[in-house]
């Protein structure tokens, strides 16, 4: 059997039509976008018009989408954004009050514990037993300092799709600014910023058929944030630094692609495909984690009782997948996510998370499956 990559949340693999469209800004468009001469203006056109690609995968307008260095900065620019906007707005007042919820990615998390050291008051809301966050909890977290809610949409470990759009009602109702970590949602399911309520929205081009290290932050027109990088005055004075056309054209291409081809329902097919044969084969020894129905086409994350992921992993090299545990030397360590979930020891160190993409096909299911089932078998 050959290699299998069902590993999509960690990384895709660039698409051939963002390979296609990046080509010629490897050599021949070398011009700065912000020159006004002969060289500037296709690097120029390039970006604006990668800018409104982008922009027409979440319904945004191509002025409200800022290039970045990927979901983390978009992340880091929301959250230390509206933390030093606030302050400069109320300078001695009291101090910003930040939501968030307790299964979100390290790149929101870090940024948030960053400016709680700085003096943000940061809640931090649960979730049930399938990793959705409650939006009347959201409601009571919030106070009249409360100056920004940051939810992700859809968790990268489990797949869980949280209740945005109701998240985005009780946040407009405040007249607080919303954002959500778009970086695995982006491409597998609908995303319409107008729809969720959204003010600012994270994307991470590598999640997304484009290459590592570009991204973007979505900024509704009319809401700001302090930028995150200063200097000169690109990208509208909100991203300090010269475009980086290359990897903007990327993600303007891959985002096109998301929208002329959406892929959800072969998604759904294959990633069915895999959980159908697992169950049948191991029976009640193993149980999906995530939410049942509100969860990514793409995603299956499950436990086996009686097997460490991590040591299951190393017995099927030929399979690049992630665990729901982290090994440091010689101890193990639940991942957080779904401890959070209130899941049991014995079943969180059993989690494999299986995510497939575009390029996965039927006949590689069945072999995963066969491989795992062999390795699983009492």
């Amino acid at each position: 059997m050959g290699k299998i990559y069902l590993d999509f949340n960690a990384s895709t693999p660039i698409a051939p039509e963002v390979t296609d469209a990046m080509r010629p800004f490897l050599n021949a468009h070398y011009g700065n976008p912000s020159s006004h001469h002969w060289a500037g203006a296709p690097a120029r056109t390039a970006v604006d018009a990668a800018r409104a690609d982008v922009a027409a995968l979440i319904g945004a307008t191509p002025e409200e989408i800022v290039f970045t260095s990927g979901g983390t900065e978009a992340n880091n620019h929301a959250v230390k954004g509206a933390y030093f906007d606030a302050q400069r707005r109320s300078r001695a007042g009291p101090s910003p009050h930040i939501i968030t919820s307790v299964v979100e990615h390290p790149a929101i998390h870090e940024p948030c514990a960053f400016v709680e050291r700085l003096g943000a008051t940061v809640i931090r809301v649960p979730v049930d037993r399938h990793g959705r966050v409650d939006p009347d909890a959201i409601r009571v977290a919030i106070t009249t300092e409360t100056v920004l809610i940051s939810v992700m949409h859809a968790n990268n470990e489990v797949g869980t799709i949280e209740p945005i759009a109701e998240i985005g009602a009780i946040a407009r109702e405040h007249g607080i600014l919303f954002h959500t970590d778009a970086a695995q949602s982006l491409g597998k399911i609908r995303v319409s910023v107008d729809e969720l309520g959204i003010d600012l929205l994270s994307i991470a081009g590598h999640k997304l058929y484009a290459p590592k290290g570009v991204g973007a932050l979505f900024l509704r027109s009319g809401r700001h944030v302090e930028p995150l990088l200063h200097g000169a005055g690109h990208e509208q004075g909100r991203r300090a630094s010269t475009e980086n056309v290359l990897l903007a054209v990327g993600l303007g291409a891959a985002c096109r692609l998301a929208r002329e081809r959406p892929c959800g329902d072969d998604l759904t097919a294959v990633t069915e495909q895999l959980w159908r044969r697992l169950r049948d084969g191991l029976g009640e020894r193993v149980c999906r984690n995530g939410h049942p129905v509100h969860r990514l086409p793409n995603t299956l994350n499950v436990s086996i009782r009686g097997v460490l992921a991590d040591e299951l992993l190393r017995r099927v090299p030929h399979i690049a997948a992630s665990t729901g545990s982290a090994c440091h030397a010689d101890s193990r360590e639940m991942s957080p996510v779904l401890r959070a979930m209130g899941v049991d020891e014995d079943v969180g160190f059993g989690a494999v998370r299986l995510s497939t993409g575009r390029t996965t096909t039927s006949n590689e299911v069945d072999d995963a499956a066969d491989m795992i089932l062999a390795e699983c078998a009492p």
